[in-house]
């Protein structure tokens, strides 16, 4: 190697972080425990918590120490939840996808849930900063008789900073599976400036919009959230009972109340569909 050459000459700087987190919860004498970590770059978890008993569901919280995600990140997700076991996930924190140079950010989260087994996909939100570029990406695969809940929620800019999300682009993609066939697939692309962020067909103005589903056994669900927000007048919430599948969407401007209300619609389909009372994750009251 010619030394002189490359004296004086500054390094290449790393393209982003590159990270990846292996998680599998299995049945162990009458418990789930998380059988399988392993995880390499930014991502960790912290120890498993049983708030609701040694025989109910193994809470874990993700963490992503660097606190967002940045143009030429890669972060990929795998969890595995084997037969009979349970499983809920969430986060501590919001997660941020900042101003990218150019380069775009990559999160792809893989959930599979085996026959008899079910999953609690419960993060906190996106915050998509103007100048974001990034792509999201969720796929979830069932089993027989596998039970899923999930949400995701996306904030567009910072309004309450005067931040709107004048540019960027935020694709998001969520599939959901069972025995390899689809039962839903939704892709949402966010190009600003693009006529979906105002249009009726589009956002409608808003800057926040959430999506939880539910897979499970349950009866009447939709006539239960239905009334229950009719009844107090809230118009930025919708239910829909597709074949296999609930769907609540929310569409508005504040994260706080689209968490909440799907929280409500959470605690209402977690006993008619796991046959659990709802018990929130303690890291949601700090």
């Amino acid at each position: 190697m010619n030394l002189a050459k490359n004296r004086g000459k500054k390094p290449l700087p790393q393209v982003g972080w590159r990270a990846c987190l292996k998680l599998g919860f299995a049945a162990n004498d009458g418990r789930t425990v998380l059988a399988d970590r392993s995880h390499s770059g930014p991502l960790r978890v912290q120890r498993p918590f049983y708030p609701e008993g040694v025989a109910g569901p193994c809470h874990v919280y993700l963490l992503h120490p660097p606190g967002g995600v940045v143009g030429g990140d890669e972060l990929n997700i795998n969890i595995n939840v084997q037969p009979s076991a349970n499983a809920l996930i969430t986060t501590p924190a919001a997660n941020k996808f900042y101003r990218s140079a150019g380069a775009t950010a990559v999160v792809a989260q893989t959930l599979s849930v085996a026959d008899g087994g079910s999953l609690e996909w419960l993060p906190q939100d996106n915050i998509v900063f103007s100048g974001a570029m990034a792509r999201q990406r969720t796929r979830v695969d069932l089993a027989g008789t596998a039970s899923f809940i999930g949400w995701e929620i996306t904030s567009l800019g910072r309004p309450a900073a005067g931040e709107l999300f004048a540019r960027g682009d935020f694709d998001t993609k969520l599939e959901l599976w069972r025995d390899g066939r689809p039962l839903l697939i939704e892709r949402t692309n966010l190009a600003a400036p693009g006529a979906m962020f105002a249009a009726p067909w589009g956002l409608n103005g808003a800057t926040v919009f959430g999506t939880l589903v539910c897979v499970g056994k349950f009866v009447d669900a939709v006539g239960v959230l239905r009334r229950q927000w009719e009844n107090r007048n809230i118009d930025c919430m919708t239910v829909t009972q597709l074949d296999q599948v609930l769907v609540c969407r929310y569409l508005g401007d504040r994260a706080d109340h689209a968490r909440d209300l799907l929280n409500e619609a959470w605690t209402v389909l977690r006993p008619l569909a796991l046959g659990r009372e709802a018990h929130a994750p303690r890291i949601w009251a700090t």
